[in-house]
């Protein structure tokens, strides 16, 4: 007899079948492992579906909340908002090294920035914000930190949180329903985008830096965003600038998941159950906001919401 190794089938870890037509184990693990696997992730989903309806009720309502009472209740909520943005753009570019001093003068001129927009000086306010970054860069730079400009962009993008929010909201007659128009656009365009990619699927949007986001979710977000737009504003008119900023919003979403992909990250941090960050719920409100300022600016100079909304 040979004495030599003795070659062994591919299926070599299966134990030979007794009885003949009995199924293999590996057969048997296979079809039980699926069901139970699929049972324990549809309960999970539910689970995280749960949490996320939770926190975005919460979160909804204090928007609208803040958003009715106006004054100075409305400017805080946007000014923590933006403070939380700030702490999260600064951990994710410099991970590990949190530089305190940077994180102070950053809210320290974002607070100074809103109280200007506040009082209706939205000029002096974004200038002071170009100041700010302006010396986070110079400070990460003179101590030779990694990514400099990053830093100091964590400045103006924080900015863009609170102050066109806030300037929005400054009128009087037109300031809530300038607010609550942006809402239509940016909440309808993310919950439509989300769900017609996920029943229609279809070609990916930009694969390489949001690998779940399609084409048909980002035309029925689109479409979705200028319809609620027009029916709260009850104009036709404003219902294609909303589609435009609708567009605009989910621009927002994927700038900001290519920070995180850049720094790979799946979330800003986990501060929102179910949600992640501050920065990932607002990334679609910062752009369509900032939007809405210029264009309500290019149309009624220093009456950004009237300019918005009179189309």
């Amino acid at each position: 007899m040979s004495t030599g190794p003795r070659w062994r089938p591919p299926w070599r870890n299966t134990p030979p079948a007794r009885g003949g037509s009995a199924a293999s184990p590996r057969r048997l693990r296979r079809d039980k492992r699926p069901r139970a696997s699929m049972a324990s992730a549809s309960k999970a989903n539910w689970s995280d579906l749960a949490v996320r309806l939770a926190s975005a009720i919460v979160m909804a309502g204090l928007a609208l909340l803040t958003n009715w009472l106006g004054g100075l209740a409305f400017a805080l909520f946007w000014l923590l908002a933006s403070l939380a943005v700030l702490a999260e753009w600064l951990a994710l570019v410099t991970p590990g090294e949190t530089d305190r001093l940077a994180i102070g003068v950053g809210a320290a001129v974002l607070a100074g920035s809103a109280w200007l927009a506040y009082a209706g000086g939205g000029v002096a306010a974004i200038l002071s914000l170009l100041a700010g970054a302006a010396a986070l860069w110079a400070r990460a730079a003179a101590c030779r930190r990694r990514h400099p400009g990053l830093i100091a962009a964590a400045l103006p993008y924080a900015g863009a949180v609170v102050l066109p929010a806030v300037l929005l909201r400054h009128d009087g007659e037109f300031g809530m329903r300038a607010i609550l128009v942006l809402f239509a656009i940016v909440w309808g365009s993310d919950v439509m985008a989300y769900f017609t990619g996920r029943t229609l699927g279809g070609p990916k949007l930009c694969p390489r830096i949001s690998p779940k986001k399609t084409w048909s979710g980002f035309v029925g977000g689109v479409g979705f965003g200028g319809i609620a737009a027009g029916l709260v504003a009850q104009s036709f008119a404003l219902g294609l600038l909303g589609a435009a900023l609708a567009a605009i919003s989910q621009g927002g979403d994927l700038l900001e998941s290519m920070l995180k992909r850049r720094f790979d990250a799946k979330d800003a941090s986990h501060l929102i159950p179910g949600h992640g960050g501050v920065m990932d719920r607002l990334d679609g409100f910062v752009a369509a906001a900032l939007a809405a300022l210029v264009i309500g600016w290019l149309h009624a100079g220093l009456h950004p919401a009237r300019g918005f909304l009179m189309w």
